[in-house]
């Protein structure tokens, strides 16, 4: 079995990896200086889009970068951010905010709470797109009494209201002179806004180059500028790194296990793991004629091998997953029994629900073969590898599993479009877990609300997040999100491989390269040469 991983995951990346381990005449050029670098090369996977912080097609370091939010989600917790202080009612339905002083957008703008209220104005507007958050269904008013006030009214109390408001997508402040008839649904005329960076030089599917915010209200960023190379494969962007050509390959889905073990010993690179932000798993659609028998569902949970994909593709840099989420986020440190590996299980689960196999292995029943496709994401390097794992045991097991990989986009409109039998789900992660999550599964955000539609306590399952979201009492609050999470995980609808890590490969000129709660923000602010 760990042969047959080792041969899942290796390629011509190994060989790519020794050939060239010498830095080039970036190197040269470098040490023939005193003066430090002030250009970081980053390589990402693709082109920035379109960052429009109150839509959700544009890459997120980029709008975390340009745009802020009135608080940020820090390691530390909440802290001030456009808002240097506020003040919450006691029922917990009134947040007013004091507005921070002398901060302008790049654009020469003030940026003040009248500037905020028509950002608001500009989410409310395209209100709909954004009922995924909880807080954009319970926001009640707001108002921009003076320049330095900005109030907030619920309709009911939200314990996550504030980790929601530093959330840059939808939340994020940008110049009102660069929205359209004063709103943002239809675009913008510039991505301006009053973050550490701006917007340089850019040249699309190739390159954009960020540069440092010069009038920015608090300390400024050593790193003058960030040049951030689209760079699509995986060996080509290691490449990159090795020859000197770029200071950083930084996500958990640009770097593979493999990857990052052949960098452990290199002393001209540093290799960096977060703790788990996220957890990687399966899910199955319910409303799938064969993935509707529960039987299939935890026959298929007791089929997978977590501790040989953790070793084998992730190179046992992970943690095995049992839960949907991990012990330390908030509200699911619960026990649940988990779904054991254990073939004799499966294939005793596969005979009594009458899937009985043929000349050719794969099971069938009334006629039809027990034939499912595998749903992932092209651009997320370990996806493939998983598949094709899973792909050689289910079939001893009778299962037959196709291969399915498409671009981003494309995964993510067949995911909320239901058009998967069983696909490789897209975690969220800090700060949206479990509550932005669990509010996402009632409405085709991602996959989740397709693949549970077929479960007959759908119903109650989505009443139970809405009630969750707005309990006062916290022994309340937790028993709720214990039964949901506890029906969840009793539906075998999804299949939970491991926590995940993000993670950093860099040069060892690079330094303070660090990880925040979320894995889709990348504290280049931090960093310096």
């Amino acid at each position: 079995m760990t042969k047959l991983l080792s041969m899942l995951i290796s390629s011509t990346v190994m060989l790519t990896l020794l050939s060239g381990c010498g830095n080039n005449d970036a190197e040269q050029s470098q040490s023939a200086s005193n003066e430090p670098k002030t250009e970081l090369v980053f390589a990402n996977f693709r082109d920035i889009r379109d960052p429009n912080p109150h839509l959700y097609q544009g890459e997120m370091w980029f709008q975390e970068l340009v745009y802020e939010t009135l608080v940020s989600v820090e390691n530390s917790g909440i802290e001030p951010c456009l808002a240097e202080s506020w003040e919450i009612s006691e029922d917990g339905l009134t947040y007013t905010f004091k507005i921070r002083e002398g901060v302008t957008f790049t654009n020469g703008e003030v940026c003040n709470a009248l500037a905020i209220k028509a950002n608001f104005d500009a989410i409310w507007d395209n209100i709909d797109r954004h009922v995924w958050m909880e807080s954009a269904r319970l926001v009640a008013s707001y108002e921009a009494p003076d320049e330095r006030t900005f109030i907030i009214t619920l309709s009911e109390p939200y314990s996550p209201f504030l980790t929601e408001l530093g959330v840059t997508r939808p939340y994020g402040i940008a110049a009102p002179a660069t929205m359209k008839n004063g709103t943002t649904k239809d675009g913008v005329i510039e991505y301006i806004g009053s973050g550490t960076y701006k917007m340089g030089e850019y040249i699309e599917n190739e390159y954009v180059v960020m540069e440092v915010n010069e009038n920015y209200w608090a300390e400024k960023p050593s790193i003058e500028s960030i040049r951030v190379k689209v760079i699509p494969e995986n060996q080509t962007r290691v490449l990159a790194l090795q020859k000197g050509e770029v200071d950083l390959i930084y996500g958990g889905n640009l770097l593979d296990a493999q990857t990052l073990a052949s960098f452990e010993d290199n002393n001209d690179f540093v290799v960096a793991t977060s703790d788990p932000t996220l957890t990687k798993h399966l899910l199955m659609n319910s409303s799938n004629p064969i993935l509707k028998d529960i039987s299939v569902r935890k026959a298929i949970n007791h089929a997978v091998n977590k501790e040989a994909i953790n070793e084998g593709i992730f190179f046992g840099m992970e943690i095995v997953a049992n839960n949907l989420y991990a012990n330390n986020v908030p509200y699911c440190n619960i026990e649940l029994d988990p779904y054991e590996f254990d073939i004799a299980k499966s294939e005793k689960l596969l005979d009594e629900a009458g899937w009985k196999k043929g000349p050719d292995g794969i099971r069938t029943k009334d006629g039809v073969r027990l034939s499912l496709g595998y749903l992932y994401d092209n651009n997320t390097v370990t996806d493939k590898s998983i598949g094709e794992y899973l792909q050689s045991e289910f079939r001893t097991l009778g299962i037959e599993l196709k291969l399915e990989g498409f671009e981003r986009e494309t995964y993510f409109d067949m995911s909320k479009l239901g058009e998967f039998d069983i696909m490789m789900n897209i975690p969220w992660g800090n700060p949206y877990d479990p509550h932005a999550a669990l509010s996402a599964m009632r409405g085709p955000v991602y996959g989740d609300y397709a693949a549970q539609l077929g479960l007959d306590n759908k119903s109650e399952i989505d009443a139970n997040i809405t009630d969750v979201l707005t309990i006062v009492d916290e022994q309340e609050r937790q028993d709720m999100y214990t039964k949901i999470l506890t029906d969840l995980h009793e539906s075998a609808v999804y299949i939970p491989l491991v926590y995940e890590t993000n993670k950093a490969v860099y040069s060892t000129e690079l330094k303070d390269v660090g990880f925040m709660p979320s894995s889709y923000v990348i504290p280049f602010w931090d960093m310096q040469f």
